[in-house]
């Protein structure tokens, strides 16, 4: 049962559940898909996260009362995840020192050897839960246990755009330069997020990801970068 919390004069918190996991956070999308095929008339922005939907509405269209008597009256329809929410994008990663800058913190971590930590972080697929932090930053579950590690104790001032790390249970890619702590193994060629593309994203949220090795000179060929 989805739980509504106003937030504010223009905003509705709908809960979908109190813990992470794929089956709630499909759910959301699966409700997202349905209230834009819906079209009620005032709602703004849609903005997703882990067990959440926030709801952006003009209150001068539509008030909180008549909002909530109609997303409710979606929740009664049923929700059903489509195959269209279960995208899949592969990510070719070049593992290794060459980008992996904090590659050695992570198997000394985990007593991984280089090639068994390629091998369980390049299988499983990663459910992207929400984007953030920065343009197309992707929060994904789904990481092995094992190869969990501490983030950094003093964050990076510059992580490389394409940059794959770890943070605690969570793995992700960087996909524009920024400051970081997360521990990183290894960079893609490609990029993630690219304002000049006519779909910015490379993935969004509700896709699931797979990671897949490549050597250096595959790294060469695909590289969007300038370096």
């Amino acid at each position: 049962m989805i739980s509504y919390f106003p937030l504010g004069d223009s905003a509705i918190q709908l809960t979908f559940g109190d813990s992470i996991n794929e089956e709630t956070n499909r759910k959301i999308y699966a409700y997202m898909r349905i209230l834009k095929e819906f079209e009620i008339p005032g709602i703004i922005e849609l903005v997703p996260s882990y067990t959440k939907l926030i709801v952006h509405y003009n209150p001068l269209e539509i008030g909180i009362h008549e909002l909530v008597d109609k997303l409710k009256e979606l929740e009664q329809q049923g929700i059903t995840p489509a195959e269209s929410e279960m995208k899949i994008v592969e990510i070719p990663v070049l593992y290794g020192p060459t980008f992996g800058s904090d590659l050695e913190v992570v198997l000394q971590h985990t007593g991984l050897t280089e090639e068994e930590l390629i091998t369980q972080h390049s299988a499983p697929i990663y459910k992207v839960y929400m984007l953030g932090f920065t343009p197309g930053f992707c929060y994904l579950g789904g990481m092995p246990a094992l190869l969990a590690t501490p983030r950094k104790k003093t964050p990076s001032a510059k992580i490389r755009a394409g940059s794959v790390g770890i943070a605690g249970e969570q793995t992700g890619v960087y996909p524009i330069e920024s400051p970081g702590g997360w521990q990183i193994i290894g960079r893609t060629p490609l990029k993630l997020f690219n304002p000049e593309r006519e779909q910015p994203f490379l993935v969004e949220a509700g896709n699931s990801i797979r990671f897949y090795p490549i050597s250096q000179t595959e790294f060469d060929q695909l590289n969007e970068y300038d370096a």
